[in-house]
């Protein structure tokens, strides 16, 4: 409650010393609804991109999301049982931890207000997890994909098996869960002992090379397989297969189904728009909307599709700080794609994110590089000049001593459209407005998410305080009614 009154006054600061918003010379008065013709135009000129309203998500069964909730939130799937996939996509935090680049295994505390412990950051930001069914690259560097043929391409080539991908039901997400958990840095951890309720004991999967992610995900299983309750879950999600026969991919696919259920969100002011309410967008977001959809701006170039995103990689100019991925004379820089590829002009290139919910979901960029969504709008005005004049404080201090001087090197690769793009402040103003209009109410409020109890004992990340209730039974969020 605490933190959610200092968020209120802050908002209520900003709002109070933000600046008169500007009009574009032409566009309707902010107090004007923009006529029926105008805004059939506009729904015929993002038909053409094809931003479309989003398509039905499947039904998932409850006691796969059951499943998928509880292996979500259970700190029992790191090494050192110290935390949990969602504690760095938090509800509290639109699925994400509010920080740079988040911390991971050995951190301490939650949110904004974890701290390093022994742990390190981790080289990029944890991305949100809203609306990912339909999306065939996944990951920062689209290092795990499916292709029109169905076949999975992930960093452990063979290791996913024909057997383990006919378990995934959501695609692309489906194997989302595999790779978190054999990060040492992430989740599986450096030390080979671990606090557990017994006392001392090994942290087996520390133990096992980097490269056995069979053995990894057979660990894991070993563990879950010890609790009654799991084996009783995962037999409920999967009737009549054993949970003998089943291996991790089953717990990947759960989490899947969880996030595909809960954080599927289509109930915004431009879904509403494209439903045919012409009043739906406020006339600055009208006016945004029509900048983004332009040759001009150029946005919907990358942003398209439903999800506002093509779901590729491109190096949009973004100042390179952090631990990095090993790249460079020194180690410490990402070279995001060409890891994945080998392919020179993927330097520097990241997955274009998709924008439902982005108003919800900074800091902004592959590392957090922007504190806020005007601010990540604006870099791709004139970027190679924002890019040499990258403004460090918005960043952790911790981190801003890491910033590399690649400027020429990030600019070598740029991607074309970029190439001369200015936009007036006006434009910047509109287009920001017109991102809040993709947001959906629901995923102002995620608290429900949390469980206050997993199967093996341990405590969620961000469970709910001892004598307050238990939440309530969830809800798909797909299904929920319109406004």
């Amino acid at each position: 409650m605490l933190l959610l009154l200092t968020m209120l006054a802050a908002c209520e600061r900003d709002l109070a010393s933000a600046p008169p918003v500007r009009r574009a010379e032409g566009a309707p008065r902010f107090d004007e609804t923009p006529t029926h013709g105008a805004a059939d135009s506009l729904r015929a000129l993002a038909a053409t991109r094809g931003i479309v309203a989003l398509s039905p998500t499947p039904v998932v069964r409850k006691e796969l999301v059951q499943l998928g909730r509880a292996l979500a939130f259970d700190p029992i799937l790191s090494g050192n049982r110290n935390m949990a996939c969602m504690t760095c996509h938090l509800p509290a935090f639109a699925t994400g931890d509010g920080k740079n680049l988040s911390i991971g295994e050995g951190g301490i505390g939650l949110g904004t207000n974890r701290t390093l412990g022994r742990g390190v950051f981790i080289p990029r930001n944890a991305p949100p997890l809203f609306n990912l069914f339909g999306l065939n690259q996944l990951f920062w560097d689209g290092r795990v994909s499916v292709d029109a043929a169905g076949v999975f391409h992930t960093p452990a080539s063979a290791q996913v098996t024909p057997a383990m991908a006919q378990v995934f039901e959501f695609g692309a997400i489906s194997a989302i869960g595999l790779f978190p958990v054999t990060s040492r840095t992430e989740m599986r951890g450096q030390n080979n002992l671990a606090i557990t309720t017994g006392g001392f004991t090994r942290n087996e999967l520390a133990q096992i090379p980097d490269s056995d992610f069979t053995g990894i995900w057979k660990a894991l299983m070993a563990r879950l397989g010890a609790i009654a309750e799991y084996r009783q879950l995962f037999e409920a999600a999967y009737p009549g297969t054993p949970f003998s026969s089943m291996t991790f991919a089953h717990a990947s696919n759960a989490m899947a189904g969880f996030f595909v259920d809960q954080l599927t969100f289509n109930n915004t002011s431009w879904d509403h728009f494209l439903a045919g309410d012409d009043a739906a967008l406020t006339p600055q977001q009208f006016s945004g909307a029509n900048v983004f959809m332009s040759t001009t701006a150029k946005c919907a170039v990358c942003h398209n599709g439903p999800l506002f995103t093509d779901a590729k990689t491109r190096n949009v100019a973004l100042a390179q700080f952090g631990p990095g991925e090993g790249n460079g004379p020194s180690g410490n820089d990402d070279f995001g794609r060409i890891n994945v590829t080998g392919v020179a002009t993927d330097k520097y290139a990241f997955k274009t994110p998709a924008l439902r919910n982005v108003e919800l979901t900074g800091p902004y960029g592959h590392a957090g590089q922007f504190a806020t969504l005007r601010g990540f709008v604006d870099h791709y005005s004139e970027s190679d000049i924002k890019l040499a004049n990258y403004d460090v404080s918005q960043i952790d201090p911790l981190l801003r001593g890491t910033l590399l001087a690649t400027t020429a090197d990030i600019l070598a690769t740029r991607a074309g459209g970029l190439n001369g793009l200015v936009l007036t402040a006006q434009q910047i103003d509109d287009l920001t407005a017109y991102l809040l209009a993709l947001t959906d109410p629901r995923a102002r409020s995620l608290g429900t998410l949390t469980p206050v109890h997993v199967p093996s004992g341990l405590t969620p990340p961000g469970a709910p305080v001892l004598g307050i209730p238990p939440i309530k039974p969830l809800a798909s969020a797909s299904s929920a009614n319109p406004r």
